[in-house]
């Protein structure tokens, strides 16, 4: 996506304006506490009341068990799952829907350690190679290790090759990628957006650096829900998104699977109760992100985080993390999709969240669950969504101002 420039970041204010105070509205922990500012949907996002008031009529309508009733109501969930499952395939822009699969799970983690448990091991053989992104999130690093630990007590030995970064931005080297991935090279992790840069990580580069027969893996649980995610550019096998951070329920989250490299991918296990509330929360936040569009979405955020590292950058009390060329409003480089993470040079940290707080900003700052190659201390990281104000920023920026 092309990068927001300065005349640009003005113009998203201008021109969404409107369309943002009518979105803002529709969130009722946003408008209830108009003093405080939630800066931390990258860890779980808020919910409009689309979403609040499907929840309610679901639970006062028609819930009941999925698969397991001919009753009204227990039809009605039925329905409502298989329904999701077509939805998600939909929002995503599943290029082959009657090919694929969805399986709902608890959220990104859960999915991710469903494939590295139920699928993953059927797939590999003895000598293979894995790529792991090790500096993104821990949970899309740990299963993919834990398996191949499995893999070891039962004989077969498979290597891992450490996901390549740049240096300077912190994205991935698809160069350097498609120098180390071979022909057993069979399975390949990423991130959509990551965690703590921000950055875009240009997933649709791997298949180019690895060949056509490597698996494909994608964690979106940065993407789905705050830009477009078209899984025809992408060209992934797997792609698995959290629903609370895409406003449904905390508990909901989906695999798909293209099911066309290796076996299908089927869940072991006896499957259980569905998280049916949840699954019906996330059929009304994907229709609500449809309907405000998630383009636009994209387009605020990035401007809200263009604003805020071009005013950190002339701070000299703070260090950006990420991409240092692309701090400036003005920067043709690609912007950060939503999430700026900082550090004071004098602050600790942890003590910075709280004086953010005392001031009615609502960060993180901790080291942000990322793996052994990521950053070794502590960092506040900022994390907007639509309800998110260029006002805010600029009364975050006047408060990390006076703290320099």
């Amino acid at each position: 996506m092309s990068a927001v420039t300065a005349p640009d970041c003005a113009a998203t204010a201008d021109e969404l304006r409107a369309w943002h105070k009518d979105l803002r509205a529709q969130f009722p922990i946003i408008t209830g506490h108009p003093d405080l500012a939630y800066l931390d949907s990258a860890a779980t996002a808020q919910k409009p009341r689309a979403v609040l008031d499907a929840v309610q009529t679901y639970l006062t309508t028609s819930n009941a068990n999925a698969g397991r009733g001919t009753y009204t109501w227990a039809n009605r969930t039925t329905s409502l799952v298989e329904q999701t499952r077509d939805r998600v395939k939909q929002f995503l822009h599943d290029p082959a829907p009657g090919q694929s699969a969805v399986h709902f799970t608890s959220g990104a983690t859960e999915g991710l350690r469903t494939i590295a448990r139920d699928w993953l091991p059927r797939f590999l053989a003895d000598g293979d190679e894995i790529v792991v992104p090790v500096a993104d999130h821990q949970a899309n690093i740990s299963p993919w290790l834990e398996a191949r630990q499995h893999l070891a007590r039962e004989g077969v030995h498979v290597s891992v090759l450490p996901m390549p970064y740049q240096r300077s931005s912190g994205d991935y080297d698809h160069t350097v990628l498609a120098e180390i991935a071979g022909p057993r090279t069979r399975w390949v992790a990423v991130t959509h957006v990551h965690h703590v840069y921000g950055g875009d990580m240009n997933v649709h580069r791997i298949r180019r650096a690895v060949g056509p027969d490597a698996v494909i893996c994608l964690d979106a649980a940065q993407s789905v829900g705050h830009l477009p995610v078209d899984l025809a550019a992408l060209d992934v096998d797997f792609l698995v998104f959290s629903g609370h951070k895409a406003m449904a329920l905390p508990g909901s989250g989906a695999v798909w699977a293209r099911q066309a490299r290796g076996p299908a991918f089927t869940p072991g296990g006896w499957p259980g109760t569905p998280n049916t509330v949840g699954i019906a929360s996330l059929a009304a936040a994907l229709d609500w992100l449809e309907t405000a569009g998630t383009e636009r979405i994209d387009q605020w955020t990035v401007g809200l985080a263009a604003r805020l590292t071009d005013g950190l950058r002339r701070l000299d009390a703070y260090e950006v993390l990420g991409c240092r060329t692309s701090l400036a409003a003005d920067s043709p480089v690609q912007r950060r999709r939503g999430i700026v993470t900082f550090r004071h040079r004098g602050i600790d940290s942890g003590d910075l969240g709280f004086i953010l707080f005392s001031h009615g900003f609502m960060v993180r700052s901790d080291s942000h669950c990322q793996g052994s190659a990521g950053e070794k201390s502590g960092s506040v990281r900022v994390s907007l969504h639509v309800y998110n104000s260029f006002e805010e920023i600029e009364r975050l920026l006047s408060v990390l101002t006076t703290l320099g």
